[in-house]
């Protein structure tokens, strides 16, 4: 007889996605909204035209303080904390020996004693253990996966929203800033995963309930993690699992930006500046269908009869009315090649092109 399959996590939300329809697929060890009664299209579209918001509390969150925090976690991952002052975030990576991908991630800068780190949900234990097997005495690495929640409110009408909320809006892009919402504090970033302009929010759990129904109040529309995947492959972020993974590096993923070619040390540095020097064997790129045709992950990318690629992400795109991919190819491919993608037996043509695939209000 088979063992029942684990218990999955939910957000703290998530009676409010029920009432409010929401379909809820597993993702990530989490059960979590994939798309609300308007569909993945309208929310798409509530984005790109004017405000949607999203739960994404499955996302983790792992304290790092004391002493030298933001010295020791600038020891571990790619790229340079540096480069940002306190009040600062920054797109970063967490890589192997070997320099692959163990995760993608944001450091958010409070203080030079204390790092806020919000990785992918599925490698937010594995992130903590890291960082806990290497911090040194006086570092505390606190994984508070359960006990925050996070918010996405994006689109052009975003500041609206969050100043109906009586919450920051006019900082910087990747900027933070802090605010006591009914005794609760919520920590406000300008950033996100679709291009538009827009907010996350790290809050409490228990605050999150009042948050998400004022955000609903201003108008925005609720959102599911099926248009967040077609908004950030419009734009080409990657995504951990495909895009990015042991297997593929910054080097290969053209992430090189988010590395800190110049510290002394990071996990994988040695890897990496080889692999930098050396060239890598294959490059990530975009990849945009000429004919009717929808572009899936793991799909053979040909030139005549030679594979020489192989899509990673790929989706129809709402916003252009066409089929996107990302695609690891062989180096040499560059923006203008045309190429072909098997689509189930068909070829599809493709044109290489260097992501983003759409445009965006961002700041980004």
């Amino acid at each position: 007889m088979s063992e029942p399959a684990p218990s999955l996590l939910v957000s703290p939300l998530h009676p409010r996605h029920l009432e409010q329809g929401a379909k809820l697929a597993p993702f990530a060890g989490w059960r979590m909204p994939l798309q609300y009664a308007s569909g993945v299209l309208a929310e798409h579209g509530a984005v790109r035209t004017s405000v949607g918001v999203f739960d994404v509390s499955h996302l983790g969150k792992v304290w790092v303080t004391g002493a030298g925090a933001v010295a020791f976690v600038n020891r571990c991952l790619t790229n340079d904390l540096d480069r940002i002052g306190a009040g600062g975030a920054q797109y970063t990576l967490c890589c192997d020996a070997a320099g692959g991908v163990v995760d993608d991630l944001i450091a958010y800068r409070l203080a030079d004693d204390e790092v806020l780190l919000v990785p992918n949900a599925a490698n937010a234990a594995e992130v903590a253990r890291r960082l806990t097997d290497a911090a040194p005495p006086g570092i505390e690495v606190r994984d508070a996966h359960r006990s925050l929640a996070v918010l996405a409110v994006q689109g052009p009408d975003s500041p609206r929203v969050m100043e109906y909320l009586g919450l920051p809006h006019e900082h910087r892009f990747m900027t933070l800033a802090e605010r006591i919402v009914d005794g609760a504090a919520v920590l406000v970033c300008r950033s996100g995963y679709t291009g538009e302009t827009g907010f996350e929010l790290v809050a409490p759990a228990e605050a999150a309930g009042d948050l998400w129904d004022g955000m609903l109040a201003a108008g925005a529309r609720p959102c599911g993690l099926g248009a967040r995947d077609t908004l950030r492959l419009e734009m080409g972020f990657p995504l951990h699992g495909q895009d990015l993974g042991r297997e593929i590096t910054p080097v290969q993923a053209r992430l090189s930006w988010a590395v800190g070619w110049d510290k002394p040390e990071f996990w994988g540095k040695p890897a990496l500046v080889a692999e930098r020097e050396a060239r890598p064997a294959r490059r990530l790129w975009g990849l945009e269908a000429l004919a009717k045709g929808v572009p899936r992950a793991d799909m053979a990318v040909l030139d005549g009869d030679r594979e020489v690629g192989r899509s990673t992400s790929g989706t129809f795109a709402p916003s252009l009315k066409r089929g996107i991919a990302l695609a690891l190819l062989e180096t040499g491919y560059r923006p203008g090649a045309e190429l072909e993608l098997d689509v189930r037996g068909r070829r599809l043509p493709v044109r290489v092109v260097k992501p983003p695939f759409a445009e965006a209000s961002s700041e980004a």
